[in-house]
């Protein structure tokens, strides 16, 4: 592909998501629906979608995007429920979706049908977790659907490769397949163990920020590839990896943790406006390889296989989340009690993605004895009709659907009393602490600094409860809110005066700079603060 198309394809991606932010519409499915368009539009390039730059250059780093900035220990604590999904769902879900296609498509040999369950078994949850995050669904439901989407695509691809063999001749046994899949999951958690620690180490021992986040930026590729080349889950490998460095984050220098932040922002926002624009560009190409099914016959199977995933999903979740329970005295004991309307959430969120339709691309054109692969062209517009469909019905309805089902909404009190909570006991031993520092006699100050340090952290231990406190009656801010917006009003006339300065030759460039890094690191803080 020219160096051309790939930026027109970025730039508009990007532009497209900025503007899905002042819409109630995801910015997925704007992205989507722009690609649909696009793809029969006249001049516009073909983007066709290769698995070869998909799974092993576009997938990892949105593994390990997702991967670090999940909860190690929000994870761990709903392994059960994360593992069914992942682990138990997909392969569910490939059997039965992929006999279905066998049972409704005419000539379709059931290995080739395995092939398409296994293909549109995983959602991807990229939107999904969107939509709960803005709608401030319970962290549990949340916390379940960012689990699933890390794990379940090692396994739709294991499953994927197991299904493939079958329908290309290699005449793979059951036993055979299962074991296949254990060492890809086993060996893809080993692979991670391995690198995790050493990677970690070196990232806190790189004295520059500049080293350690050019590591940062290789690590999901690094241990993707060294999974794969010895047979094992890339994606797994990537997982493990980045949820031990996540876990890890706060023994990293700060600086490295605030360029980091961004510059993965940044990646984020770009591969994943990308992707879902490219899943939309491919409408044009599938439609035209039908071949010899006409239209109407591969809407109509379309359809099948649409209904055959979302009913599956739920006839799945509804024993997985409730018999379990049912049978197990622990179980209810230590996981806290869930009615039907997580299930329905949940199941109702299963959108399928890229991932799917890279695999499909990859499918051969041929098998080992030389025929062409079995109605190959219909498993790739069945798959993207399925990944769209999910998208466009269920991405549309899933923030109507949260809202119809009343659930139980983050209350931002609690959090906010709970991290006030936090920040006094943190500032407590802070406070102890320094007070120990500063009666040596090493660490002599003058009392004003001295003073100042003090500020500092009862400015820190007081902040979260001014929100709690009453607000402005002239402007609707909180003490804390007025604190922050002051904050950034002198830091932006203090920077005014450090340019004028330059301007007037009387501080350097260099100096310029310098100065306003501190600032710039200064109203960064003052707008986390915000964020938050």
């Amino acid at each position: 592909m020219d160096a051309l198309p790939l930026v027109a394809l970025i730039a508009a991606s990007a532009v497209i998501a900025g503007a899905a932010r002042r819409t109630a519409v995801p910015a997925p499915l704007l992205l989507v629906a722009a690609g649909l368009i696009a793809s029969y539009v006249p001049g516009v390039p073909d983007y066709t979608l290769d698995p070869h730059i998909v799974l092993p250059l576009i997938l990892p780093p949105l593994l390990h995007i997702a991967a670090v900035d999940s909860s190690y220990l929000d994870l761990r604590a709903n392994i059960r429920p994360i593992a069914l999904l992942s682990f138990g769902y997909v392969l569910f879900a490939t059997v039965v979706v992929g006999y279905v296609a066998y049972l409704l498509v005419p000539d379709l040999p059931l290995p080739a049908a395995l092939v398409l369950g296994a293909v549109v078994a995983p959602p991807d949850a990229v939107a999904a977790t969107a939509i709960a995050r803005r709608l401030g669904l319970p962290n549990r439901i949340t916390t379940i659907l960012q689990g699933e989407s890390l794990v379940n695509d090692a396994t739709a691809i294991t499953a994927y490769r197991v299904a493939l063999a079958a329908a290309l001749g290699e005449g793979l046994s059951w036993a055979e397949g299962a074991w296949e899949f254990l060492l890809a999951s086993v060996g893809g958690i080993a692979v991670g163990l391995v690198l995790m620690v050493p990677i970690h180490w070196l990232r806190t021992h790189l004295k520059e920020a500049l080293l350690q986040n050019t590591l940062s930026l290789l690590i999901p590729f690094v241990a993707y590839a060294a999974a794969e080349q010895v047979g094992a889950s890339g994606v797994l490998a990537v997982v493990v990896v980045a949820l031990y460095l996540g876990h890890h984050s706060w023994q990293v220098d700060f600086a490295t943790r605030l360029q980091e932040e961004a510059v993965w922002r940044m990646v984020a926002f770009i591969l994943e406006s990308a992707v879902f624009a490219l899943i939309g560009l491919q409408l044009s190409y599938v439609v035209g390889k039908l071949g010899a099914y006409s239209m109407a016959e591969a809407a109509m199977y379309a359809a099948g296989v649409f209904v055959a995933v979302v009913v599956v999903r739920f006839i799945w979740l509804f024993p997985a989340t409730f018999l379990p329970r049912a049978l197990s005295k622990r179980i209810r004991e230590r996981e806290p009690s869930v009615t039907w309307k997580s299930p329905v959430i949940i199941g109702w969120a299963g959108m399928r993605g890229v991932v799917s339709l890279a695999i499909a691309f990859s499918i051969p054109l041929a098998t080992h004895s030389g025929e062409p692969f079995p109605a190959r062209n219909l498993v790739l517009f069945l798959t993207f009709t399925t990944v769209i469909g999910t998208l466009v019905v269920q991405g549309l309805t899933l923030p109507t659907l949260i809202r119809a089902l009343k659930l139980p909404q983050r209350d931002a009190q609690i959090s906010t009393l709970a991290e006030a909570q936090a920040q006094s006991e943190a500032s407590r031993a802070a406070d102890e602490r320094l007070e120990e520092l500063l009666a040596d006699e090493r660490n002599a100050l003058p009392g004003p600094l001295a003073d100042r340090l003090r500020a500092v952290l009862e400015r820190r231990r007081n902040s979260p409860w001014e929100r709690l406190g009453a607000v402005n009656p002239v402007t609707g801010e909180s003490a804390d809110d007025i604190y922050r917006r002051l904050s950034r009003e002198v830091i932006q006339t203090e920077r005014e005066v450090f340019v004028r300065l330059r301007d007037a030759r009387r501080i350097d460039d260099e100096m310029m700079r310098t100065l306003l890094r501190r600032l710039d690191l200064e109203e960064a803080a003052a707008y986390r603060e915000g964020a938050e």
